[in-house]
């Protein structure tokens, strides 16, 4: 097989992964026209220093001896396959690169003849890569179950690995994934999690000691493949973050590609209900939100009309409206329409003098969600009696411009979603902004 062919195949097999923030794109350039983009998998993602950066993003064989239920590369599955050779992988980065389309490589792979062989012919891959001084960015998925000692070895090679969790309970991977289990995932994890923290107090010894994913790990969670709640997935999150200090946790919406008993029977990927989880973990990382906060048994999923931090601040109006010359930096944090970097202006502005209305336009708080929930010098700007219904219709009719959500494609930043979120919303993707 052709090596464009394979570059088809296993490209566009990568396409489930949504561990890079946007995927490839089949625009070609015009005479005249700047710039090119190749339907081949070319990806982005962000350093730990803001920078974009292009990244091959393909899979190393599509050829699975597994057979999950929710996977388009699963055994059963009548798909064309293919694999690449150590080799061929790496002169196709190398080439790549010396054309500048890429700026890295996001390598993962299906399961061929066993966890070991196919960790080990990732491993070769990476490690020629560097032997052929390639200084690139390098972000490997680890295999589950595994050897260990490989992972290990890869780490030494690589800015970011990372490990799937896909289905976030034991019932789910029993269902869905029979042949998988929660201890093969978790032992790399806990694996790459001990090894980033030892290297850090090694390098401060030893500044000539080789690095171990320097860019930390991550994992991806399939959210509507199950029926799991969103409570259930966002404690899930909650409890990586703290036992493995990852550095982000991906929501992939599933989607159908397959029909089996076990898979629910639905039209469309649940990307709505993606979306909330991704601004509910913002929340849990940056904004000091507990998940048992944000749900509970009685609200186990998220209000799709509202997001997180709105829907937890109606559910507890008892703490509103807060003044906002007086409430202090955490509690600043949760009002809705408050981000972090307005809640720093606003605690800086106090120091020269009380804020009014007007100045909070300025600073950059979003007051069409905002006014509901605070008072400026003890007065109310809300328009509306200050109770969950009245503020509940408020908040919907305020929302009125929408986005479309491109059903079926994995998300870029800068996708729009009609009839579904209010224009804000979408900046909660980029800035992270509540």
């Amino acid at each position: 097989m052709e090596i464009l062919d394979k570059l088809k195949i296993l490209a566009d097999a990568a396409k489930y992964d949504v561990s890079c923030s946007s995927s490839g794109s089949s625009r070609k350039n015009k005479k005249g026209g700047l710039g090119n983009s190749h339907i081949s998998g070319i990806c982005h993602s962000w350093s730990d220093d803001g920078r974009c950066i292009s990244l091959l993003k393909i899979l190393f064989t599509n050829y699975c001896i597994y057979d999950c239920a929710y996977c388009v590369n699963r055994s059963s599955n009548d798909i064309p396959r293919a694999m690449f050779s150590p080799e061929e992988m790496v002169n196709l980065t190398v080439n790549f690169y010396r054309r500048n389309y890429i700026e890295g490589l996001f390598l993962s792979s299906a399961i061929y003849k066993s966890p070991s062989y196919t960790m080990e012919l990732l491993l070769k891959t990476v490690k020629t890569l560097r032997e052929k001084n390639f200084n690139g960015y390098i972000h490997l998925k680890a295999i589950p179950g595994a050897d260990l000692n490989i992972m290990r070895e890869a780490g030494k090679h690589v800015d970011r690995m990372s490990v799937n969790i896909e289905l976030p309970s034991n019932n789910g991977l029993k269902l869905l994934a029979p042949q998988k289990s929660k201890e093969h995932i978790i032992k790399p994890m806990g694996l790459i999690s001990s090894k980033i923290v030892e290297n850090v107090s090694e390098r401060k010894l030893y500044k000539n000691s080789d690095k171990f994913v320097p860019a930390g790990q991550s994992t991806q969670l399939i959210v509507g493949a199950t029926p799991d709640k969103d409570l259930n997935i966002l404690t899930l999150s909650e409890s990586l973050y703290e036992r493995f200090n990852l550095k982000r946790v991906y929501y992939s919406a599933y989607v159908p590609v397959s029909k089996h008993p076990n898979l629910p029977q639905i039209s469309t990927p649940p990307l709505l209900r993606e979306h909330r989880l991704y601004q509910a973990d913002w929340l849990l990382r940056f904004y000091g939100f507990k998940s048992q906060e944000l749900l509970d048994s009685k609200n186990p999923n998220f209000d799709i009309h509202f997001d997180p931090k709105c829907n937890w601040a109606i559910r507890n109006l008892h703490l509103f409206p807060v003044e906002i010359n007086r409430a202090d930096y955490e509690m600043l944090l949760r009002i809705p329409g408050i981000g972090i970097k307005s809640a720093k202006k606003i605690i800086s502005a106090r120091r020269v003098g009380p804020i009014n209305y007007d100045n909070l336009k300025k600073i950059g708080a979003v007051l069409k969600r905002a006014k509901y929930f605070i008072t400026c010098q003890g007065k109310y700007y809300g328009e509306t009696k200050f109770n969950e219904d009245n503020i509940k219709n408020s908040l919907l009719a305020n929302s009125s411009d929408k986005l479309n959500i491109t059903q079926g494609e994995q998300l870029s930043l800068f996708s729009l979603y009609p009839n579904l979120l209010p224009l804000p919303d979408i900046l909660t993707k980029i800035t992270g902004e509540l």
